[in-house]
């Protein structure tokens, strides 16, 4: 049986970094495809050269890999004239030993000619530059993190043990001691007009941990570090207002977002710039879920599944549920999100007992966006506890018993 051409005109690109190699395909009424490919820079006036050609061609249909940063160019250039479908390099990839430039536009021309190919989600212009603006103050966290290790190897190395008396080293009372150690870099002074009174760790013991030698090398070290710390902190600060500015067109959307237990501020903006605020372009809760990367993947041969892990997808949004996951578990709070990770927690394990947390908490969101109603728990509570008035039977006792995580063993000792 015949593949249906769901496209007539269409155009495979094969994008890179200097030039882009596009094909397009016509199929006529007796299904004859002729192609016409032509190569053009990826400098702003070929590509609206590129535009112009597919417009004298009565071409709007367009499909290009998604290749790092090199498809955002021709995109903004095409996207308000065509329809780009925006596909995952590994499902366009051509036939190994028949792979050239051109060949591979036309291949991307024939399967997308036939609708073959799973387009990708690309938000609005907006959200994307506000997703952008997020992901780089995920990276000056990153960058912070990584300073701060630094900081405290250089500690470590000279036998000043500020971690094992302070929770956080860079908080008020450790800064002071910092402060003091940049001009007597033995510890021969006194701390306790530097600590807090907050402070519940004893004075003597804070003495004892500053009882080192830094060394002039380790104490430029540990200086540049700080004024380098102090630099993200202000860069991280002047990022956090711009975005502000940004997300203050979707307030109702992230106050919403933000109903949703351990998910604040910046965390329901960070949703909001990966995911958009249009519902509409996920079909169900679960298409959302398989994109964020927190399904199981199809995996199976013969009856057989080779791999239930989840997928690499949602790069930025998966550690951020799973910090919110892990953040709402351990709070007694939101008791219908704790019983559930602590009964799948004996099933299945902790790991993926946060996942299916994380799956939770993203098809709340998708629920709370697409009807535009806060958070209500009493659903999930009203969802998990069994009826007042139920029989059960020893059968359906004892999977009742297994699904909850429990172990059954008859009188002999023997699980069943």
């Amino acid at each position: 049986m015949a593949l249906k051409i769901v496209y007539p005109i269409c155009c495979g690109m094969d994008v890179h970094n200097s030039f882009v190699v596009a094909c397009i395909a016509s199929t006529d009424s007796v299904g004859v495809t002729s192609y016409k490919s032509r190569r053009f820079s990826t400098f702003t006036n070929d590509l609206k050269l590129l535009a112009a050609w597919l417009s004298n061609n009565n071409c709007r249909d367009i499909c290009m890999e998604s290749t790092g940063k090199y498809w955002i160019p021709v995109y903004n250039i095409l996207e308000s004239s065509c329809r780009v479908v925006l596909a995952h390099p590994k499902y366009v990839k051509a036939i190994r030993g028949k792979k050239t430039d051109v060949k591979d536009a036309k291949w991307i021309a024939d399967i997308f000619k036939h609708d073959l190919v799973s387009g990708s989600f690309i938000p609005p212009y907006e959200i994307r530059q506000l997703r952008d603006l997020m992901r780089y103050r995920y990276k000056l966290t990153n960058f912070t993190v990584g300073e701060k290790n630094r900081a405290q190897n250089c500690l470590t190395v000279s036998n000043v043990k500020l971690d094992d008396v302070f929770s956080d080293v860079f908080g008020k009372s450790s800064s002071a001691i910092l402060d003091k150690l940049s001009v007597c870099p033995n510890g021969n002074f006194d701390v306790s007009s530097l600590v807090s009174t907050k402070c519940k760790t004893p004075i003597a013991k804070i003495q004892a941990a500053v009882d080192g030698s830094v060394c002039p090398e380790q104490l430029h070290k540990l200086g540049i570090i700080r004024s380098h710390l102090t630099a993200i902190h202000e860069c991280k600060s002047n990022l956090e207002s711009i975005i502000c500015s940004l997300a203050d067109k979707y307030r109702a959307q992230v106050e919403l977002v933000s109903s949703v237990p351990g998910i604040q501020f910046f965390s329901a903006v960070s949703v909001i710039s990966e995911i958009g605020v249009d519902m509409s372009v996920f079909p169900t809760a679960k298409h959302l879920c398989s994109w964020a990367g927190l399904v199981p993947q199809n995996n199976e041969s013969a009856g057989k599944k080779k791999t239930t892990r989840v997928s690499r997808a949602g790069a930025y949004l998966k550690p951020l549920l799973v910090q919110c996951a892990l953040t709402v578990c351990n709070s007694a709070k939101h008791p219908e999100i704790q019983h559930r990770y602590l009964m799948l927690k004996k099933r299945c394990g902790h790991k993926k007992a946060i996942i299916a947390i994380c799956r939770m908490l993203l098809t709340a969101i998708y629920a709370i966006l697409k009807t535009a109603t806060p958070y209500n728990p009493y659903l999930y509570r009203s969802h998990s506890s069994a009826p007042q008035n139920r029989t059960f039977t020893s059968d359906s006792a004892i999977a009742f018993l297994k699904y909850h995580g429990y172990v059954i063993v008859d009188c002999d000792g023997v699980v069943t």
